[in-house]
Order: structure tokens, then sequence, then C-alpha cells
């Protein structure tokens, strides 16, 4: 098969599990290293005369990060399009399995079993914790309800404030946050790169953890390690 992939966690999935599968990735497909495929503009931009030149069986994509023009386009002129839908851990591991499976016709990979593994042997949170989790700053933009990396903060005992805000990923003005009522501050690399020196200055009164924002928000072989790697970086 040729395969195009817009979602930077579904190119590490596919890359892994079906080696020389993918003709053409994002420019933001960092995983796995050494990646060989044509690079086709952004998620939010991709070169759609560029994906149809390459002549793919199938093009992968995400309801989330791609638009539904582009999406659109590649469908009027042929192409096969997947959408996936990931907004909880379950749903991960099914549409993942379908883009593999269904999608690519490969079988099951190892990886996908440790990683259900891995976060099914999770021991039971302790007291849960209550936590504003920041993905953009100038604006401040924090997760809101119904998203992937609230619903693996929760299986590690974090409560996001803002589970029941109206919108999946609200401004919050800073002042609003830090009256919000959260004893921690969870503050990823990505896709607004966070650091030591760049983020926790902004909330003095809350415990701060800074997390590898591939962990909280890929899904792919990464979920094998994320429960372990987090878990050690919430502590």
């Amino acid at each position: 098969m040729r395969v195009v992939s817009l979602v930077p966690s579904l190119t590490e999935a596919v890359a892994e599990s079906g080696p020389g599968l993918l003709v053409g990735v994002t420019d933001w497909c960092t995983h796995p290293a050494g990646l060989e495929a044509d690079r086709i503009g952004g998620t939010k931009n991709p070169d759609v005369p560029a994906i149809l030149a390459l002549r793919p069986d199938l093009v992968v994509a995400n309801e989330e990060e791609n638009r539904e023009p582009d999406l659109a386009a590649l469908r009027a002129a042929g192409t096969e399009v997947l959408v996936t839908t990931v907004r909880t851990l379950d749903e991960a591991f099914a549409e993942l399995d379908r883009v593999l499976a269904a999608g690519c016709g490969l079988p099951r990979p190892r990886w996908l079993d440790e990683a259900e593994a891995a976060w099914a042997a999770l021991p039971q949170p302790g007291a849960p914790r209550r936590a504003v989790v920041p993905v953009w700053r100038r604006p401040w933009m924090v997760l809101g309800r119904d998203t992937f990396a609230g619903d693996l903060l929760a299986r590690l005992g974090v409560t996001n404030v803002y589970a029941d805000h109206a919108e999946r990923y609200p401004r919050i003005p800073a002042e609003e946050l830090n009256a919000a009522g959260a004893d921690l501050v969870v503050l990823p690399d990505e896709p607004y790169r966070f650091t030591a020196a760049d983020g926790p200055e902004a909330f003095p009164g809350l415990a701060s953890a800074l997390v590898d924002g591939r962990y909280l928000t890929w899904y792919g072989p990464s979920l094998v390690r994320a429960p372990a790697a987090l878990r050690a970086a919430l502590r």
C-alpha cells in the first residue's frame, strides 16, 4: 500500500507497524527519527495536489487535527480518506486498531497490546489533584471538555478544573486560571513549548509539573511508556 498520514501520532503508529507504507507525511511528523517520506505541508494546510501526486491508496486523518475542506478535496479526487476520532484513551486504542488493521491491512502490532497492558496496570490513584492544563500562551488556552489529554490525566488522578467548560480549548486569562481553585498546573512542551523558565512563573501559588507533550497528547507507540513517564513527571 501507499499511505499518506496527516497526523503525527498516526505517522508514528504506521511507520512502526508497517515500515515502507508511508509515502507522505506532514512537516510536524517527527517520529520515528529518520523517516523517509515526502513532506506535504502542515496538518492544517496540507498540499492537496502534492498528496494526490503521490497516488496514495489511503490517507489517514483526524477530525480535530485536519480541516474538512482538505479532506473533502481528497475524496473528490477519488482518494480514500480514513478519519479518526480520538478524545479518550479507549477511542485511541480502537482507532489505532482500525487504522492499522482495517485501513492498512497490517496485523495487530505488539506495541498496541503492550500499551493497553501498561494503562490497565496503573495503580489506583490517590486523592485527586485539581489542575489547570495550559496548551498555549499569548493568549492563554487550556484543556477544556472532552479531550484525549484530559482523559489520560484523569486516569492518573488529576482532575482538570475546566473539564466541564463549554469549549474544548477555552481561552482563559491568567488571573482567572490562578483563581480557579487548582492546586497544580500541568505544563506540556507542545503545542506550546513550556519550560522551567517559561510558564511556572505565571502561577506563583501552584505546584507545577512539566510534562513531555508527546506522552500526554500522542496516541501511538508512545502510549507504551506514557503511564510511567507521566506519573513520574506529575510526582
